[in-house]
């Protein structure tokens, strides 16, 4: 077996090229490299790299406690403010935020580099699993609050709560915590099972309570919740993935990028995940680019990302466009999907119609174009699914105030289920904290 088989196929590659190809890919500083780069920083006074970050971190103050070698001080100002700093430090679009408001850019054209600083910091710490617990629990407060959805935002909330004496119970659908930082994100992102250590540390707080394999809507309901907690947390996600707006048939071939990403997270090992020798990405975001670069890594001979406008209407940053060409992805814009092709039950192209902007629409031209294809991955966005949810929506998502506070007064949300977000796991973390704080206000009375 090799990168030439054609179909879809495991094991293109050898173990060394894998091991090569999953590594870490943006390895983190040494002691000396972080020690120089935190020179760097002009420890600016209301700093507009503070104000860019969505969890308030006070990047000056922690950069300045690497520099002077106290990994644990600069941890513990990152972890007050973000609990989820150090998976933030590897995922975080830096480039678009704190990095971007850098002072550094107006006088080299090159910031400080904050998020392998904030990785540098955060992994100091983790490395030592016997050191003194940065955080301790409150006096118990006889309160209970039940936090469903183990992603960042329900992470957040559940540390936040039991931090200040409140018994959380975390119900999550899936067997591991962690949503989209253990199942959504891509492999060489998230090396040595990071997620899971994280996971391990948020809990070490204690009071939290932990259920897996239990879904709103399957297994508890929302009026079951209110009526036994003294509070409800909702951190839901988006489980459904947008329909491409055409015929989809029934093939093997064509699947949800968010679903090869989770199975090549899953895999023992990427020789066991099977993939095409010819690939195309629908879609222009995050997903679309670790679906792609990952078919890449994996061994497929041709990945082709399509997204039907130009490269500046993509909401993928132009740095992770640049990552994916450089790992061999083409882009290909002003194409939209207009057939699924397939044979004997398999995938075997998409035929694309060719957009332009017409009067500020954008409009088919009437030209057409085909790529062959044996995996045709979806990445056009995912929607939320509001089973078991009796509560105002907008936008098709939980309606809140800026606390997280829902239509019902015993109930919060937060993360992409949300109304108004991002969609940023930085920005989910924060809504966890911040409705944290406003529960245990509420609880309080």
């Amino acid at each position: 077996m090799d990168i030439n088989t054609p179909g879809f196929a495991a094991g293109r590659l050898s173990e060394a090229e894998y091991a090569s190809n999953f590594a870490d890919a943006h390895p983190p500083l040494t002691r000396s490299q972080a020690l120089i780069e935190a020179e760097r920083c002009y420890y600016c006074h209301d700093a507009p790299c503070f104000t860019a970050c969505p969890t308030g971190i006070d990047i000056p103050s922690f950069i300045q406690r690497i520099a002077q070698d106290n990994t644990r001080g600069a941890a513990e100002a990152i972890l007050s403010a973000n609990p989820l700093g150090g998976m933030c430090a590897r995922v975080c679009p830096t480039e678009v935020l704190c990095e971007q408001a850098c002072v550094r850019n107006s006088n080299e054209s090159k910031p400080v580099e904050i998020g392998l600083l904030q990785r540098f910091a955060t992994d100091a710490f983790f490395a030592k699993p016997g050191a003194k617990p940065l955080f301790t629990r409150a006096a118990a407060t006889g309160k209970t609050v039940a936090v469903v959805g183990a992603g960042p935002a329900g992470l957040a909330a559940a540390h936040g709560l039991a931090r200040r004496g409140h018994e959380v119970v975390l119900f999550e659908a899936r067997p591991k915590l962690g949503g989209l930082n253990e199942y959504g994100l891509a492999s060489y992102k998230t090396t040595d099972n990071f997620a899971q250590q994280e996971v391990q540390w948020l809990l070490s707080i204690g009071g939290i309570t932990v259920k897996t394999g239990q879904q709103l809507g399957r297994d508890i309901t929302l009026n079951q919740l209110m009526a036994d907690f003294d509070a409800v947390f909702l951190g839901l996600g988006l489980a459904g993935v947008n329909a491409l707006g055409i015929a989809e048939p029934q093939c093997e071939g064509l699947r949800a990028a968010v679903d090869f990403i989770a199975e090549l997270r899953q895999a023992p090992s990427p020789a066991a995940v099977p993939i095409g020798q010819k690939v195309v990405v629908i879609g222009g975001g995050m997903t679309a680019v670790d679906a792609a670069v990952q078919s890449r890594k994996l061994g497929a001979r041709e990945v082709t990302m399509v997204y039907r406008r130009g490269v500046e209407a993509m909401s993928a940053s132009g740095h992770e466009q640049a990552w994916a060409q450089n790992n061999g992805v083409v882009l290909r814009t002003w194409a939209a999907p207009k057939q699924i092709l397939s044979e004997g039950g398999t995938v075997t192209g998409v035929v694309f119609a060719v957009t332009a902007l017409q009067d500020g629409k954008l409009v088919e031209t009437g030209e057409q174009f085909t790529l062959q294809a044996d995996l045709v991955l979806k990445a056009i966005g995912q929607s939320f699914v509001p089973a078991g949810v009796e509560l105002a929506l907008q936008g098709g998502r939980i309606a809140t105030d800026v606390a997280g506070r829902t239509s019902h007064a015993k109930v919060w949300a937060g993360g992409d289920c949300r109304f108004g977000g991002r969609d940023l796991t930085v920005e989910a973390v924060e809504h966890g904290k911040q409705a944290a704080i406003s529960i245990d206000a509420f609880l309080k009375g």
